[in-house]
């Protein structure tokens, strides 16, 4: 070969043989630019308070600025799908819930996206049970004496909820498949009415988020009988768990970062670091177990294969709480 032709060779194979080195490059300086977390749900709730508390620390690990967007509606589907249709390029970050990735694909029929295959899971951040209260003059005063009143009533009691497919209504369903008893769903628009009307004596019962229902039972306006994870929560410690009733019994919401498909797994694995990194601070424990949270911090791995799990687990609860909606 001459000269001229192996130069000719060179020009063509050496700029292909950069690209790794040039690709591992751009992602060893990431991030060199603002990044975005997506919240999938209004401001003020606890999506909104785990997507900030990530973004002020990260801000000041990566030296840039990690900024919240909030992108409400259809019940975190607007946002999420904006999430999955981002460019996978570690700039765009976003919330995930158990409502958005193990809920809504069996709820909604066109949900817009894949609630496995587009994402990218970075980590579990933490996880909330729910607290199923009553109002303090229901006659049932702990859950084998609700059990016992429901079997022995059928259909003659209701639960309020936040809407239809909410993991507050869930909560209750998955408790109704256990006891093999019905009650009457009453929906509201919101937790915040839906649990008033239990206060006022309307409704009889909800499973409502933690944080909420907490501070009405610390305050005596309803009476708490069980968190509905697998073990109990510090913040109300002789308040029993579900399980402890229903083996097994785990209704729990919670809170993740994820990144869209497709994104450089460098990324993932420097953000699942830092999530890890900042779950751990005793700072932030001190914000958010008070509010009954549990703290996570799980590998990218680890959250991936949860999602799996918990989207299974929702299924038949799903299925046969009737929640379905175009």
């Amino acid at each position: 070969m001459s000269k001229t032709a192996l130069y000719a060779c060179l020009a063509v194979l050496l700029p292909t043989a950069l690209l790794p080195s040039v690709g591992a490059s751009a992602q060893d300086a990431w991030p060199t630019k603002p990044v975005v977390i997506i919240v999938p749900f209004a401001p003020g709730g606890n999506t909104d308070l785990f997507g900030r508390l990530l973004a002020d620390e990260m801000s000041k690990t990566f030296g840039q600025p990690f900024v919240v967007e909030n992108k409400p509606g259809a019940g975190g589907g607007i946002g999420t799908e904006q999430l999955a249709r981002a460019e996978p390029d570690g700039y765009t970050l976003g919330m995930g819930t158990v409502g958005t990735h193990a809920i809504n694909p069996w709820v909604f029929k066109d949900l817009g996206y894949d609630a496995e295959a587009d994402f990218a899971p970075i980590s579990l951040a933490a996880t909330l049970p729910n607290l199923l209260v009553v109002n303090p003059s229901f006659p049932a005063k702990s859950v084998p004496e609700l059990i016992a009143l429901l079997k022995a009533e059928p259909d003659g009691h209701s639960y309020a909820s936040s809407g239809f497919g909410t993991s507050i209504h869930l909560a209750a369903a998955a408790f109704e498949i256990h006891v093999g008893s019905h009650m009457t769903h009453v929906p509201y628009k919101g937790s915040a009415q839906a649990l008033g009307d239990v206060v006022a004596g309307h409704v009889d019962m909800i499973f409502d988020n933690i944080p909420t229902a907490m501070e009405q039972a610390r305050a005596g306006t309803v009476r708490p009988l069980a968190v509905t994870g697998l073990e109990r929560t510090p913040t109300l410690p002789d308040v029993p768990a579900m399980a402890e009733f229903f083996p097994g019994f785990d209704i729990t919401s919670w809170q993740g970062l994820l990144a869209p498909a497709g994104t450089p797994p460098a990324i993932v694995e420097k953000l699942s670091a830092e999530v890890q990194r900042i779950m751990r601070l005793p700072e932030i424990r001190a914000r958010i177990e008070p509010l009954g949270a549990k703290p996570i911090g799980s590998t990218a791995a680890e959250f991936t294969a949860y999602i799996t799990a918990e989207k299974a687990k929702y299924k038949p609860i799903v299925e046969a709480s009737g929640a379905t909606a175009q």
